[in-house]
Parts: C-alpha cells; sequence; structure tokens
C-alpha cells in the first residue's frame, strides 16, 4: 500500500528524517514510534505531502507519489488526522463532515450516516459548535471527517493525545474493527506501548530522524523498548 525509499526531509537547511525506508501493508495497521523530536510527525506530513522529500521516492499502491502535492493525495486516497485534530471549531458537527465529503473522488451522502452510527456522540450534537465538544469528541469528529470519504491510507497523529480513557477504548475498538475488515490501512503514531500493541500489526521505531527497529508487533520486546524508547 505504502512504501518509502530513502526519504530525507527536513526544514530549511536542517535534516530531521535521513534514508527513512518504510512499508505499509494492504489492510495493516503500522505504529510509528520514537521519543519526542524523532521526526514523527515530520514522518506524517511528508507522506500526506506538506512537505517535499529531499531525496528518495514515496509510492502508494505502486504508484510514485514522490511529487504529488496534497489535494492529489487526498483524492488518492489519503486521509490524515494531525495532531491537534485540525477541525473547523465555528462550524457544526455537521458542516465538518460535509467539508471531509470535498476532498472525495467519489462524494456518498451515506458516508455521512455511517460516521454517525460509528460515532454515537457526534449524531447527538451534529447541529453543536465543533470548537464547543469536549476533547475526546473532537478527536472522535476529527476522525470521522478523515473516514467519511473512505480513504484507502489513513494517517493519525497520536489519537489518544490528552483524552479520556473511554474515548481512548472506542478508539482502539474502532481501529481493531478496521483492521479485521481489512477497510483501511493505517499509519499510526503512537506514544502508548499499551495501545500500540492491541491495535497494531507492526512497528517501526525512529531516532534522530532514521528507523533503528522495526518488525512485527509482537517483536516489540521489553528490551527493545529500553533500547529505543525508554527516556
Amino acid at each position: 500500500m505504502l512504501r518509502l525509499e530513502g526519504v530525507t526531509v527536513g526544514y530549511g537547511e536542517s535534516p530531521v528524517l535521513t534514508g527513512v525506508d518504510l512499508m505499509v501493508g494492504s489492510g495493516q495497521v503500522v505504529c510509528l514510534m520514537g521519543r519526542n523530536g524523532a521526526g514523527k510527525t515530520t514522518l506524517l506530513k511528508t507522506v500526506m505531502g506538506v512537505l517535499r522529500p529531499w531525496a528518495g521516492r514515496i509510492w502508494l499502491e505502486g504508484v510514485e507519489v514522490t511529487a504529488w502535492p496534497p489535494p492529489a493525495r487526498a483524492r488518492a486516497g489519503i486521509g490524515y488526522v494531525p495532531q491537534g485534530r485540525g477541525i473547523f471549531p465555528y462550524l457544526t458537527v455537521h458542516e465538518n463532515l460535509l467539508l471531509g465529503l470535498e476532498a472525495a473522488s467519489h462524494r456518498e451522502p451515506a458516508a455521512v450516516a455511517e460516521m454517525y452510527a460509528l460515532f454515537p456522540a457526534l449524531a447527538a450534537h451534529r447541529e453543536r459548535l465543533a470548537g464547543r465538544l469536549s476533547g475526546g469528541q473532537q478527536q472522535q469528529l476529527a476522525l470521522a471527517r478523515a473516514l467519511v470519504r473512505r480513504p484507502r491510507l489513513l494517517l493519525l497523529d497520536e489519537p489518544t493525545e490528552g483524552i479520556q480513557p473511554s474515548i481512548v477504548a472506542e478508539i482502539r475498538d474502532l481501529l481493531l474493527a478496521l483492521r479485521a475488515r481489512r477497510a483501511v490501512t493505517v499509519l499510526l503514531v503512537e506514544q502508548f506501548l499499551d495501545f500500540a500493541r492491541a491495535v497494531a500489526d507492526a512497528y517501526y521505531i525512529l531516532h534522530q530522524g532514521r528507523v533503528v527497529a522495526h518488525g512485527p508487533i509482537a517483536a516489540l520486546t521489553e528490551a527493545v523498548v529500553h533500547a529505543h524508547l525508554a527516556v
């Protein structure tokens, strides 16, 4: 589904990622991990096209998309939920979902009803301004707005950060359901080990912009955690 080969990218003249190789198979949930400043968010922005690689190549389902701008990648089936959610606070829940359909190549109004079925809390507040939702509800809205156009690849940047445990459990269950149905491929940035182990098929660990460990999630042992993630 997604392949990065030798990707180097940064800001100004300072590299953040150097020679990154990464593979996400169709239908997989892959967790991207690393200490703060390792380059995780930069990698997601590069996959989305917000940042252009200095070197290396990116493929989506066998098609090279390295030079594609973000709107083209969105139309090709990439959904992105950034850290901080990125919802429109002065629009209603329903209006946010309708905006999510704008990037869809084939708009299906039934998809909005599907999101309300997936996220009942949003259905109950469909006419409420998004900025007046709780933090957990705002995260659900960000997920729903990305999923409403039925992406083939979903990029999630720390979806559990600052969220109450009950909503974290709902997000976990959603990702498990998506993985079971192979409905969408997910590249997930996540810091919580228990969450990552519960939902992911595989993991990659970044350190100072380089991949230092990767493998099936069962291989994310305490020794690996101590070597690359322990503070």
